[in-house]
């Protein structure tokens, strides 16, 4: 006699690059007996069942979390609370619902407020994507040894914790547990400003006169540095509006840290700057092999 899944019946709301990484995933390793996509385009939900993502598609989400016992919210964090409390009232009472968002503590406090006396938030983040987004974008093996943070606050149940991080292990991610603001400005200063300086940096490239002629010499570090500013636009503004503060924090150490170069090549200091760029040599030597983007 076959195991029975870990959920009966798994939503997901968002059938992107996470949502429908996630959705192939549940239903690879068995995790769900049914996986129902939502989403607003009829279309999109097909591509998806033809991508062996879901098994069947909803574009309401009330409807398509009736009689899930997990809910995934898979959209970005500036649409988290509409999407939420379109679907709350027919989430089942014992359902487990959780996030894939970059940002964690604006996220608890809507999920806390909607979700009142009912269903368990924990919420949730693998750190784990490319630059591209949309169905397509979908890998199978997106989560193998991949980090997925689990947040949880005090009133967490641990039932609940034991669950998500059940299906994120089974997935293949290693599961850490951190409280949402920790989760926030550890996150502001590993992967916020690092888009952030991206975006930027191709906007400074943009910006110079000679941008088509210098076009063919942006290859190799440029490349490297600013592949991430492929990024999804609207991903990006949500998470750097709710996750404002501990990114700003980070951006005033980033802009003392220019400061410093700054004054060491104008005054043509070449000891500073040795050095400098010596302690950063060392510093990223150290990080190699540590993680997977």
């Amino acid at each position: 006699m076959e195991d029975s899944p870990l959920f009966q019946r798994a939503a997901v709301i968002g059938v992107g690059l996470i949502g429908g990484s996630l959705g192939w995933a549940l239903r690879h390793h068995g995790l769900a007996g049914e996986v129902v996509g939502v989403e607003p385009d009829m279309a999109t939900l097909e591509r998806a069942r033809q991508r062996g993502l879901i098994d069947r598609g909803v574009t309401d989400p009330a409807a398509g979390v009736t009689g899930a016992d997990l809910v995934v919210i898979a959209v970005p964090v500036g649409s988290f609370e509409a999407v939420l409390a379109r679907a709350a009232a027919a989430i089942e009472p014992g359902a487990l619902v959780t996030d894939v968002g970059s940002v964690k503590l604006s996220v608890q406090a809507e999920a806390e407020r909607l979700l009142e006396g009912g269903p368990v938030f924990v919420g949730g983040h693998p750190i784990a994507g490319t630059e591209e987004s949309g169905v397509e974008a979908a890998l199978g093996d997106l989560f193998q040894g991949a980090l997925c943070v689990v947040s949880v606050t005090e009133a967490t149940p641990e039932w609940a914790v034991a669950r998500l991080t059940t299906l994120w292990r089974a997935v293949g991610s290693q599961v850490v547990t951190m409280a949402p603001a920790e989760h926030d400005r550890v996150l502001a200063a590993t992967s916020h400003l690092p888009h952030i300086l991206a975006f930027a940096l191709i906007q400074t490239f943009a910006a110079l006169p000679e941008r088509d002629r210098l076009e063919k010499f942006a290859a190799g570090g440029f490349r490297d540095l600013t592949r991430i500013a492929a990024s999804d636009a609207v991903m990006w503004r949500d998470i750097a509006l709710a996750n404002r503060d501990p990114l700003l924090a980070m951006l005033d150490d980033f802009e003392n840290q220019l400061g410093m170069l700054r004054q060491a090549i104008e005054h043509a200091d070449g000891g500073a700057l040795e050095h400098y760029f010596g302690e950063a040599r060392m510093v990223r030597r150290g990080l190699s092999g540590r993680g997977k983007q």
